[in-house]
């Protein structure tokens, strides 16, 4: 029996293949993009799923008040609050902390720019689930002057020599012993440290009081509790605890501090605070991927649904038959059930092998490699099954029941439309394609209009033509000699135009973030805080700023040193409106006095998904963080050898690293570039699967109505008419599935806008391009059959059956 059940499927799917590769092709394309968008899903939560103790490991994060209004919220604190609660409270069982910073090391005349030096503690191994493949992680990091390299950055030094107790000199001046050798973090980590230096060596540098600084920030706090504990009614025990610590100290400058602690497996989807240890995800768009991924899947089975229901006439005279025959309903369910078993199964391995296929493709999307070892990961196994399972009864449980409930009675009458169930049905099931194609149509176009507004924005600073040059490392007297002769030789250059030198570029908010300032006429409990920049003679001309009331530094004034300038925010935020009066007034800025000399026009430091922040201007002539070069664009590459060339004669110990600045501050972006290019993919996918679902249930809903057609003919019908009749099916659908479509999307797409300070507002574009544009698609798609029948004779199409 089941034999037969398998014969009859399969002879049914070839003898209809058009049908049957609309079908497979709608439920491969939704299938595939379903499954890559579901890996994708499942790395961005795998984050620090790796970390044994990862349940109970917290993050402490910072929100820094000033009269009682939030002014800076910091992933990093203090250095002394980790400290702090492991010692006064039973709750916490260990603690680590660390302070990320870059530099330059060096072996012989090998050097590298490091970028995620972590100066930690001995208790960092025990509470992460890094592993060591050299040391012994309860005596790692616990002396001064150690250091433990990951695998990779040992090799970039030492090649295949075992590093341990050599030692790497930093921006050439101390040497550090290598203890430790740690094996690659994994990629979905968000924490990425290849180089450890031990908390003594900055002990010895600093002094024993950043044990128990509470006042110094841009250290990261982390914390293990002790298993049962409940992490929100410890927070809540915090707060008391830092009013009796420093209490006193906040209320004299009038300000505040609350701790949050955050479960480490949520830092890398739902934390972007201020000095995060990197870029993290966003937990909205990876959300909106998977309501993606099952929106293409769901327009695949609808596909199917209808295709086959469509069918019914087709298939009506053949159930009729096989009751007749002695088939019961149930065997007929069964074998219509089978049919789509065996369409669904076919689908779901060619999209194994196209996930297979294209995997390096869906990667090139992001930043970080995915992991697709999909033979070797259970969970895949698991959604191959499941993602089977579903289409198959969801695709095939309706059409079974709808083409097995034909009466012998009634079947061989002659053909007949679907009552009950049928044309109502397709009908439904079209206007949720059409509403779900609408839903992403809108939410890329929202999506690509949002990330040109910012590419094309005016930012009130001019960064292009810009290359930025990483500043050297440096320990000696001598380098701002060696700068001005590296800066004199460039600018005999043609192609270099200008160059200045700073704390800070554009593309990132300063991490110089200094409180405590007030104007001298102003309490201790009148001060702010500001972000700094620090910059030379050219930066404001360089950057194109405008000077609104008062100058620039200049030589012709002399002790800059002694001088500031304020933006606009900032100038408003220490409590002047008329700019004027601002001039030469004196301010306290950490037990120094500075004059306000200028006032810089606002601009956007960083990118618009923030407010322009008040920035504060410092004069630092020779400051070795950038060196910006403006470049002939014509002869780009020439002026790059030429600086590389200059750059090994001046700072030959130094790597030479430089990055456009265009880029730099579209980085910004990147999380929303990524979504963007992804959704456009899938959109265009979604597309093209109701393309295939259209073109199938056009093909049927022409062929049932070609002898009306014949008959519209016969009595004077133009082909036109006809066009315009058989198209009019589909475009009422169209036009039912506009507010629902385009209602759902203007509400999602307006909560997601509302994650950037400066913003599109959503006009006419939204509703008429994506309905334009899906008319058209739909009757390009449908145009092809209908005109064919239009066009038939009506002596050929009256003898239709």
């Amino acid at each position: 029996m089941l034999r037969n059940y398998f014969q009859v499927a399969f002879r049914s799917l070839f003898k209809n293949p058009v049908s049957t590769f609309v079908n497979t092709a709608g439920l491969v394309i939704g299938m595939t993009a379903f499954i890559l968008i579901i890996q994708y899903v499942r790395f961005e939560l795998s984050y620090d799923n790796f970390h044994e103790n990862g349940d109970r490991i917290y993050r402490i994060q910072q929100d820094r008040y000033n009269k009682g209004v939030i002014t800076t919220q910091w992933a990093a604190g203090c250095a002394a609050v980790g400290q702090a609660l492991f010692e006064n409270f039973p709750e916490v069982k260990n603690f680590t902390r660390f302070q990320k910073f870059e530099g330059v090391f060096s072996y012989g005349d090998i050097n590298f720019r490091e970028e995620n030096i972590f100066i930690a503690d001995t208790s960092f191994f025990k509470i992460f689930s890094f592993s060591l493949k050299e040391g012994d992680k309860n005596t790692i990091l616990k002396n001064s002057m150690e250091m433990v390299l990951s695998e990779s950055s040992a090799k970039k030094y030492f090649g295949d020599e075992n590093p341990i107790g050599k030692s790497l000199r930093f921006n050439g001046g101390p040497e550090l012993m290598i203890t430790g050798v740690f094996m690659d973090v994994p990629v979905n980590s968000h924490l990425k440290p290849d180089i450890f230096v031990s908390w003594e060596t900055l002990v010895q540098f600093q002094g024993p009081g950043v044990n128990t600084a509470w006042q110094w920030d841009a250290f990261f706090n982390y914390i293990l509790l002790n298993p049962h504990t409940n992490y929100k009614e410890f927070e809540a025990k915090i707060p008391a605890f830092v009013d009796k610590e420093i209490g006193q100290d906040l209320e004299r400058w009038n300000a505040g501090v609350v701790y949050h602690l955050q479960p480490l497996k949520t830092i890398h989807l739902h934390s972007d605070y201020m000095f995060e240890a990197e870029v993290n995800g966003n937990a909205r768009s990876v959300f909106a991927l998977l309501i993606v991924a099952i929106f293409l899947v769901t327009i695949a089975w609808i596909n199917y649904i209808n295709i086959s229901t469509s069918r019914s006439l087709e298939r009506a005279r053949e159930t009729g038959l096989r009751k007749v025959a002695g088939a019961s309903r149930n065997q007929l369910i069964i074998r219509f059930l089978l049919e789509t078993f065996i369409v669904n199964l076919l689908a779901v391995f060619l999209a194994f092998l196209l996930v297979q296929l294209f995997s390096n493709s869906f990667n090139s999307l992001f930043s970080e490699k995915l992991d697709f070892t999909l033979h070797t990961n259970a969970g895949f196994w698991g959604v191959i099954l499941s993602i089977f399972l579903t289409g198959a009864l969801i695709s095939g449980i309706y059409p079974a029941f709808v083409l097995s409930s034909f009466k012998p009675s009634t079947v061989f009458k002659g053909p007949q439309e679907l009552k009950v169930g049928g044309m109502g049905m397709r009908r439904i099931l079209v206007i949720i394609q059409f509403s779900l194609s609408f839903l992403m149509i809108s939410g890329t176009l929202v999506v690509f209009k949002q990330i040109s507004y910012m590419q094309q924005y005016d930012l009130g600073v001019n960064i292009n033509h810009t290359a930025v040059l990483r500043g050297p490392s440096v320990n000696d007297s001598t380098y701002a000699e060696t700068f001005n002769a590296f800066k004199a030789e460039l600018l005999r250059n043609s192609n270099i135009d200008m160059i200045t030198a700073s704390t800070a570029v554009p593309g990132r908010q300063p991490l110089w973030n200094a409180g405590g300032i007030r104007l001298l006429s102003q309490g201790e409990d009148e001060t702010n805080q500001y972000r700094i920049i620090g910059i030379d003679f050219n930066f404001v001309d360089f950057y194109g700023l405008s000077i609104l009331e008062g100058r620039n530094f200049s030589k012709e004034f002399g002790r800059n040193s002694e001088t500031v300038m304020f933006n606009e925010n900032a100038i408003r935020l220490i409590g002047f409106e008329d700019f004027a009066t601002a001039m030469n007034q004196q301010i306290f800025f950490w037990g120094d006095t500075f004059s306000i000399v200028g006032i810089v026009k606002n601009y956007h430091q960083e990118g618009l998904k923030v407010n322009q922040e008040p920035l504060i201007f410092r004069f630092f002539e020779n400051t070795n963080n950038y060196y910006s070069v403006r470049v002939n664009p014509d002869n780009i590459q020439q002026a790059l050898n030429f600086i590389e060339a200059q750059w090994r004669t001046f700072f030959p110990r130094n790597p030479y690293e430089y990055f456009f600045l265009e880029d730099y501050f579209n980085e910004q972006y990147k999380n929303e570039l990524q979504f963007g290019k992804v959704l456009n993919l899938f959109a265009l996918l979604a597309i093209i699967i109701a393309c295939l679902g259209l073109f199938g249930l056009s093909s049927y809903t022409t062929e049932q109505r070609t002898r009306e057609i014949g008959i519209r003919k016969v009595m004077g019908s133009s082909v036109m008419n006809s066009f315009l009749l058989l198209t009019r099916f589909f475009m009422i659908q169209v036009l039912i599935s506009i507010p629902v479509g385009l209602g759902i999307g203007y509400i999602i797409m307006s909560g997601w806008l509302k994650n950037f300070a400066y913003r599109i507002e959503i006009g006419w574009w939204f509703f008429v391009v994506p309905v334009f544009l899906l008319a058209t698609i739909t009757i390009i798609t449908v145009s092809s059959h209908i005109i064919r029948t239009a066009r038939i004779n009506p002596a050929v199409s009256l003898r239709y059956e």
